[in-house]
């Protein structure tokens, strides 16, 4: 209208919005949100809308749907559905957070209310902490002729000695972050910034892995690129792997994880 040339009131764009046919599928626009998250450099939540996804398709056997059928009856089946696959209440939630932001974002539906009876909550987890014995026990096993293990066990005392840093956090340090004897970092999942004192067991880690041509402080990634998500997550699942080898060498109850 704008284009136009012609005067225009807050009638004519209602009328002309409403000749736009809301014809776009649910499946089409579940993927233009995960095209903008990637492009938007989000990739864990572009993952999370991806997996969303694919669960999705897999309960409605490849049938696209509109928003205009998104209702209560389906999301409750959808919920049932990842319940009879193994899921927790909180992993079914998560699904259904999801989906609850993309109906939201598809605006133009009639909202019919489709997650009023699906479960979008947090239950509180069980604490799954380790025993100081058992990190002795870790750090004291000789790991020398096994390198991957002896990684996955030094990035795992790394976490422990900075107060649980998270793996991504960890991986994505840098040897600018440590200045004055300060490490500090902002997490990458609330952009809490955070300053920890380094001490000599963090050093002792650092320089058992140095590496002057990275600018990574910890030898997890090793190239600052567009492709240090897909490096992120191939060393996470290596060094996820080698801490559940050490769980089960020291025959611990549960696996042994950076959670």
């Amino acid at each position: 209208l704008e284009r136009t040339g012609v005067e225009y009131t807050i009638d004519d764009i209602v009328a002309s919005f409403r000749k736009i046919p809301s014809v776009e599928s649910v499946f089409n626009f579940m993927q233009r949100c995960i095209n903008k998250l990637e492009r938007q450099k989000r990739g864990r939540t572009a993952e999370g809308y991806t997996s969303t996804m694919n669960s999705f398709i897999q309960f409605r056997k490849n049938e696209d749907l509109s928003f205009e059928a998104f209702d209560s009856e389906l999301m409750e089946m959808y919920e049932a559905y990842l319940k009879e696959k193994g899921l927790v209440k909180n992993s079914t939630s998560y699904y259904m957070r999801i989906w609850r932001s993309v109906y939201n974002l598809a605006g133009y539906t009639t909202d019919k209310k489709p997650f009023k009876h699906v479960y979008t909550g947090i239950d509180k987890t069980v604490k799954r902490a380790v025993p100081f014995k058992i990190i002795k026990m870790i750090k004291e096993l000789d790991l020398s002729f096994e390198p991957q293990l002896e990684l996955a066990r030094d990035i795992f005392l790394f976490s422990f000695y900075t107060r649980g840093m998270s793996f991504i956090d960890m991986a994505h340090l840098k040897k600018s972050n440590l200045q004055n004897g300060i490490l500090t970092y902002s997490r990458k999942k609330t952009g809490q910034r955070l300053t920890i004192l380094w001490e000599e067991l963090m050093q002792e880690i650092v320089d058992k892995y140095k590496d002057d041509s990275s600018e990574y402080l910890l030898p997890i990634l090793r190239y600052c690129d567009i492709n240090d998500r897909k490096q992120y997550k191939l060393r996470a699942k290596q060094i996820g792997r080698g801490l559940n080898k050490i769980g089960l060498r020291l025959e611990l109850k549960a696996p042994l994880t950076f959670y």
